[in-house]
C-alpha cells in the first residue's frame, strides 16, 4: 500500500513538473501554462463547458481546444497547415476533402483572425466562425450537398 502511494506522489510531481518546466524556460513564469486554464475554470461560462462526469460539452470543444492551444494554433494557422490546424477543422466539421481550402483560408486570413497580440482565443473563434459562415462550402453539411 506505501509503495502506491510513493508511486503516486512520484507521477504526481512528474506531472507537474512537466507543465510548469516549459513555460518556466520560455516565458520565464508558471503563468503562461496556467493562464488559459485558469480563464476557463474560474469563469462561470467556463463551468458550463463541463458535463457533470467533467467531459467537456460537444458545443464547447472548439472553445476549450482552442483555448488550451493557442499559441500552436496561431502558429499553424499562419503557415496554412499542421496537426493543431487539422484537429480544429475536424472539431469545426470541415471534411476531410475541404480541409486543404480550411488551411488556405486560415493562412489568408490570419491577420484579420489574429489581428493583435492581444486576440484572445474566445475572439479567434468568433471571427473564424465567422469566416466559415462567409465560406459555406467549407462546412461539412455543404460539402454533402
Amino acid at each position: 500500500m506505501r509503495s502506491s502511494n510513493a508511486l503516486s506522489a512520484l507521477l504526481y510531481s512528474a506531472f507537474v513538473l512537466a507543465l510548469t518546466l516549459p513555460a518556466c524556460t520560455t516565458k520565464g513564469t508558471i503563468k503562461a501554462t496556467t493562464d488559459p486554464t485558469t480563464d476557463i475554470l474560474s469563469s462561470t461560462s467556463g463551468r458550463a463547458w463541463f458535463t457533470e462526469d467533467g467531459l467537456v460539452k460537444d458545443e464547447f470543444k472548439v472553445e476549450a481546444f482552442t483555448t488550451l492551444n493557442f499559441d500552436n494554433l496561431k502558429q499553424d494557422m499562419a503557415q496554412g497547415q499542421g496537426e493543431y490546424l487539422t484537429s480544429l477543422g475536424s472539431l469545426l466539421g470541415v471534411p476531410e476533402n475541404r480541409r486543404a481550402t480550411f488551411f488556405q483560408l486560415a493562412r489568408e486570413k490570419y491577420p484579420q483572425l489574429v489581428p493583435t497580440d492581444r486576440t484572445t482565443p474566445a475572439e479567434l473563434v468568433a471571427a473564424l466562425r465567422g469566416e466559415l459562415t462567409a465560406a459555406p462550402r467549407l462546412t461539412e453539411n455543404q460539402a454533402r450537398n
